[in-house]
């Protein structure tokens, strides 16, 4: 009598977990939250909102004190200080725009959607680069937009006090570029410190005191090597430098500005890289 011989049925080949796909699927998580298009439409807003009314602010203040026969720079009130408010917004909207980073990640954690996440990428890593990827460019068009928006809209305003101006200002129009890289790598630092507290409250409120909070400290300390080797590679005060029209002498550069805001948007990434591959979901 001969032995059956039993042929196990072929695996079934499928396209597998890749990057693409991960990023796919990170996008319509981000893209179908409704809390998401409330604070970019928010940033859009508050980013366009200050800038257009810091520029009638100015140019208000600045026809008065002609009109008075005060000199507007003797007040400390130049002219060409109407530039900055095209990205005059970015002070606030970077607290939104790194709010919705925190969101994007701390948010499954309170849910315990972010089990389904990871089984879904057992290797953990891709999940998180992919979201830094979808926040990020987001974050960088969210950031020109306004940055651009804010400027057109402003002409209008300051043409009926005589001092509406061009995209031919030196370094205006790479500023308003730069406002979208500093607001992405707020949005990296969110989303990395919503990954290490996996707490939506936390994160934004350590995010908070890093941008704003621990800057106002740090000018109150009038020593020396607080001023020099500290308060320059604060996040917002390099982030500052990123979009300056113009360097003062002795401040970082718009690269070294760049380049400190993103070495500490890399080091909290690595962190929660390292936290996303070791600790328990």
């Amino acid at each position: 009598m001969s032995t059956a011989t039993i042929t196990p049925p072929a695996a079934v080949s499928g396209k597998g977990v890749n990057f693409a796909r991960t990023l796919h699927s990170e996008w319509i998580k981000f893209t179908t939250l409704r809390s998401t298009w409330i604070l970019l439409v928010t940033t859009v807003a508050v980013s366009i909102g200050i800038g257009v009314l810091g520029a009638w602010g100015m140019g208000s203040g600045i026809e008065s004190m002609r009109e008075s026969g005060q000199d507007p720079a003797a007040m400390g009130m130049e002219p060409s200080m109407i530039y900055l408010m095209a990205t005059a917004g970015i002070d606030l909207s970077q607290l939104i725009i790194g709010a919705l980073g925190v969101l994007l990640i701390a948010s499954e954690y309170s849910t315990g959607m972010i089990r389904s996440t990871m089984t879904a990428v057992p290797t953990r890593l891709p999940a998180l680069a992919a979201k830094a990827v979808v926040v990020a460019l987001v974050a960088a068009a969210v950031g020109i937009v306004s940055s651009f928006a804010t400027y057109f809209i402003s002409q209008p305003v300051l043409t009926q006090f005589g001092m509406e101006y061009g995209l031919d200002v030196e370094n205006l129009v790479q500023s308003l570029l730069l406002s979208g890289v500093y607001l992405a790598l707020v949005a990296l630092m969110g989303l990395a410190l919503g990954s290490l507290l996996r707490n939506s409250a936390g994160g934004i409120v350590t995010l908070v005191a890093l941008l704003l909070v621990l800057p106002i400290i740090a000018s109150m300390l009038q020593f020396d090597w607080v001023q020099d080797g500290v308060v320059p590679y604060l996040p917002s005060n390099a982030g500052r430098q990123l979009v300056a029209l113009e360097i003062a002498e002795d401040a970082l550069t718009q690269l070294e500005g760049g380049l400190v805001m993103a070495a500490w948007a890399a080091v909290l990434l690595v962190g929660a890289a390292v936290t996303t591959k070791s600790r328990d979901v």
